[in-house]
């Protein structure tokens, strides 16, 4: 389990935001890999993430 499967959900969930902890409880993968996973994405642009307003905490959906 990796980084297409959190491209795939965000993909198929157009639209939405959702945070790391809520991707991998609906992926029922580690933080840990979903967090890494969205590091590489937002590095290639693919997905847009806007801060939560808490510390370190970011919010994630697909590039339209």
């Amino acid at each position: 389990m990796g980084q297409q499967e959190v491209y795939d959900f965000l993909k198929k969930n157009k639209g939405k935001w959702f945070t790391s902890r809520e991707i991998s409880e609906a992926l029922g993968i580690s933080i840990g890999s979903v967090t890494m996973s969205l590091k590489k994405l937002r590095k290639s642009g693919i997905i847009d993430f806007e801060s939560t307003g808490k510390k370190n905490t970011f919010r994630y959906r697909f590039k339209e």
